[in-house]
């Protein structure tokens, strides 16, 4: 490795969060079958984490109204972590019955994006929360904790480092093994995240905390650096680049996990993760939507058909 990146952790851990994230938002209805597919090829990639689906109302999210059915028809592999977006008592029940192997919970740093995005105060979302992480814990089922807009709020603008910080310290209180400190709306810069993260580490674990973030503004890889120069080892990519906030018009979406990989491999950092695997995933959910993958590596090397 070269010098200036001989400090970086050797290994990296990515969580793939395409099945969920990537595809809650999509406008084209995919099946059922689709969806297992794409999963089982993500597995096959050498993903160690695979977010698959969300135990919330189909009301609201009618893209994951079959999360059971697609945890009952994904091939597990031993060592790999299936985990599902789980917001109450109910979902965990479900999520269960599915049997998850881990669940992850989503707060908020703004007030303002709190109320719009799930209708409750960030108070009120922990209160709940606490409830499904100690049930959780009795089961002796991990959880993980999104916490969105850290580095930025559509509505409120910034927000400070040091609430960031609290609000982490809270989650992993409450039983949370880890925190992805989130870039909600793709504001994040990379003179920003050690600002963010100074905070956060003052009050938690390294190994606690890993970094999510949207490439809205081009500038997710370079976050991604900035993040493992300060010692995180742990990110969320999409493959394929899927995904998106709806709070932020024009977003490019998630961080690609293949533009994650490409630059990890670069500097000679492990993930397991085969990187042309990863693309015939990607190319095979990209013949099921509506729009090209915008994914910068997928793109350069994969024509659409």
């Amino acid at each position: 490795m070269n010098a200036p990146f001989s400090s970086l952790p050797p290994r990296v851990r990515i969580v793939d969060v395409a099945p969920r994230d990537g595809l809650q938002n999509e406008a084209a209805r995919l099946s059922t079958a689709d969806k297992i597919a794409f999963v089982d090829r993500l597995t096959a990639a050498g993903l160690s984490v695979i977010e698959v689906s969300a135990f919330v109302s189909p009301k609201w999210v009618p893209q994951m109204a079959d999360a059971v059915e697609v945890f009952a028809g994904i091939t597990r592999k031993p060592g790999v972590r299936y985990t599902a977006l789980v917001p109450n008592l109910q979902g965990l029940e479900r999520a269960r019955q599915a049997r998850v192997d881990e669940i992850a919970i989503f707060a908020a740093a703004s007030e303002t994006f709190s109320r719009k995005n799930i209708n409750q105060s960030i108070d009120e979302s922990l209160t709940n929360y606490a409830k499904v992480c100690e049930a959780a814990r009795a089961d002796g089922l991990p959880i993980r904790g999104y916490l969105s807009t850290c580095f930025g709020c559509p509505f409120e603008g910034s927000v400070p480092p040091a609430r960031v910080a609290e609000l982490t310290e809270r989650l992993i209180q409450m039983g949370v093994y880890e925190v992805s400190v989130s870039d909600t709306i793709g504001i994040a810069h990379p003179g920003q995240v050690p600002q963010v993260l100074e905070a956060v580490l003052a009050r938690v674990k390294e190994t606690q905390v890993a970094l999510h973030f949207h490439d809205t503004r081009g500038t997710a890889l370079a976050n991604v650096l900035a993040g493992l120069m300060m010692g995180i080892a742990a990110f969320d990519a999409s493959a394929g680049g899927l995904g998106g906030c709806p709070y932020a018009p024009g977003a490019t979406g998630n961080l690609a996990t293949e533009d994650l990989i490409y630059m990890l491999d670069g500097l000679g950092l492990e993930t397991g993760v085969s990187l042309p695997r990863l693309v015939e995933a990607s190319a095979f959910m990209e013949t099921k939507l509506d729009h090209a993958l915008p994914s910068r590596y997928f793109r350069a090397t994969h024509r659409r058909p």
